[in-house]
């Protein structure tokens, strides 16, 4: 998934919005270069149009704060588990409107739901909840067991409330409730509009078919603090909604505007005639905007990001150079090897990386996993950069023939990405100086192309990140570290310990259990070394500095209600 924030073009707009003055305390300017894929909250999946979703609609319940375990209410005013974890019930907010003024009722809860799942696609964030609700991450064209009374089931109204039933216990439901895809949309309205009507007869040929065009996206109705007025190619002009049920924004008006040339965002920003803009990355931020007279900076806010450097243990042809431990390339089977693996993660220099790209705001982590979810595990030993050590490794590896024969390998980063290539080249650097026999060569590749090999197992050595879909550490452990994870099937990783460890922390409501059991993972993942985990950096947002009342959670996108303008 997932980011993206005039005065040309903010002049010219403005002509004809006397109102709409960059300085006007009731004004909100935001400018980003991505263009907006959709404002359909059911196939929404990249964290610009999710940023949008979120001010105009209500989830069920949200973050407290900073926090990613406190809960609070939104649309739900209380909820309760029951049945091991099977079936949750959620009492609703009365007395809340759409933007239509047509009141929140449960069938709209109701209907919400079920259109997610009934339109689930590969594009969309819904296969997670499909996955929790129906047992299944694919939609009724894919997998023919999910019928209309299944979606039925899983999601109804009953005496006012609405009850999700689930196959069996997820610990991250609620989590994945909290997410903005999941926010609420009037049934009524969807379907006058040309939407799914919600009914058994229809449903079937909506599976699937959803596109990021939808009517809904065209005309969004929510129930949140800010309404859509108008939007072009460019701009999108939002006013707070004068029948939001919670405390009234002081911003009146957003405007957000697309804007692909950076030097033309920073003059606006500090002019003052934008208030909120896209950066250029670390170097060029704190170079051009820390500092400056009316800029706020917040430094130090947690990663949600993990990153690591992937070791394929059974390569594809393509890229084995000889294909055998001659020198010259590495058999396919290279990496499956523990000692080698545990050499690599020795030999990388993390104090090196950190002062070299992430200028020194950086730290390692035990796990990947962000050290803001429920689960890290602080205590857990980590690689260390120690040459001594990887040199032991590497003389032990493959019984000795890896240190007398040597190696040749290529590894590939995204064209184009300096973080990429510089934890490839420090590596790089590190792994020739312990034997000149070892060769590492560093080549950019479209990030197309990279995907692509990657997926189909040709990339020995590959630098991969996550951002998460939703506040659990199921999100990252099953992606990361489980044999059919979208990485560990990748890397063709295959470990039983680590599979039945993460398998019992799937089915396991109890915090401190799964707790114990990403501990033992943690631990297990050290011996196994499938990673060289690459240190986490610590995350900055800058803004003018007369808009206060920023609350930076770590998967949310920032809420304009929140905020208040000098």
């Amino acid at each position: 998934m997932h980011h993206a924030f005039a005065p040309a073009l903010l002049a010219g707009l403005l002509l004809g919005s006397p109102a709409l003055a960059a300085s006007s305390k009731d004004t909100l300017v935001i400018q980003a270069s991505a263009d907006v894929p959709t404002l359909d909250p059911a196939i929404a999946y990249d964290t610009t149009s999710l940023g949008l979703i979120a001010q105009m609609y209500d989830t069920l319940l949200t973050y407290q704060g900073t926090s990613l375990s406190r809960l609070k209410p939104m649309l739900a005013t209380r909820w309760a588990a029951t049945d091991g974890g099977r079936r949750f019930t959620f009492t609703l907010r009365p007395n809340v409107k759409f933007h239509s003024g047509a009141p929140f009722t449960c069938a709209d809860a109701e209907y919400t739901f079920r259109r997610n799942l009934v339109t689930n696609s590969s594009e969309s964030s819904n296969w997670f909840l499909a996955e929790s609700l129906l047992g299944t991450s694919r939609n009724a064209n894919d997998d023919k067991t999910i019928t209309w009374a299944r979606i039925q089931k899983a999601v109804q109204c009953t005496n006012g409330q609405l009850v999700f039933t689930l196959p069996k216990a997820d610990p991250a439901f609620l989590s994945k409730l909290v997410y903005t895809g999941q926010v609420i949309v009037n049934r009524a309205y969807s379907a006058s509009i040309g939407e799914w009507d919600g009914t058994e007869k229809t449903w079937k040929a909506w599976v699937g078919k959803l596109t990021p065009g939808s009517a809904l996206s065209r005309k969004p109705n929510g129930t949140g603090p800010y309404q859509l007025v108008r939007a072009d190619a460019t701009t999108h002009l939002f006013t707070a909604f004068s029948g939001y049920w919670g405390n009234p924004p002081a911003i009146k008006q957003v405007l957000r505007q697309r804007v692909a040339e950076p030097a033309t965002r920073q003059q606006a920003f500090l002019r003052g005639d934008a208030d909120l803009i896209e950066g250029s990355g670390r170097a060029a931020d704190e170079a051009q905007m820390r500092g400056r007279p009316g800029v706020g900076w917040t430094d130090g806010l947690p990663s949600t990001q993990a990153w690591a450097i992937l070791m394929n243990q059974q390569i594809k042809p393509g890229a084995l150079g000889s294909g055998k431990l001659d020198g010259k390339g590495v058999p396919p089977d290279f990496f499956k090897d523990a000692a080698l693996r545990q050499a690599f993660t020795a030999a990388f220099n993390y104090g090196q990386y950190i002062r070299d790209q992430l200028k020194g705001q950086g730290f390692q982590r035990t796990m990947l996993l962000p050290e803001t979810f429920p689960g890290y595990d602080p205590s857990a030993p980590k690689a260390t950069y120690d040459p001594k050590r990887a040199t032991e490794l590497f003389r032990k590896a493959w019984g000795g023939k890896v240190w007398t024969s040597g190696f040749t390998l290529t590894a590939h980063y995204r064209a184009g990405s300096a973080a990429q290539q510089t934890a490839l080249e420090v590596l790089k650097s590190s792994i020739e100086s312990i034997n000149p026999k070892f060769r590492i060569n560093v080549q950019p590749k479209p990030w197309s192309d990279l995907l692509s090999s990657d997926n189909r197992g040709r990339e020995p050595l590959v630098m991969m990140g996550w951002s998460p879909d939703y506040a659990d550490a199921d999100n990252f452990v099953y992606t990361f570290y489980h044999s059919k994870g979208y990485y560990g099937d990748w890397l063709n990783w295959n470990d039983a310990t680590a599979d039945r460890l993460i398998d019992q922390a799937r089915s396991t409501v109890t915090p401190a259990q799964r707790n114990g059991l990403y501990r033992q993972l943690a631990r297990r993942a050290y011996t196994q070394a499938p990673f060289i985990l690459i240190p986490a950096e610590r995350e900055y947002r800058f803004y003018r500095s007369e808009v206060t009342g920023w609350v930076f959670n770590p998967v949310l996108p920032v809420a304009w209600k929140d905020l208040v303008k000098r």
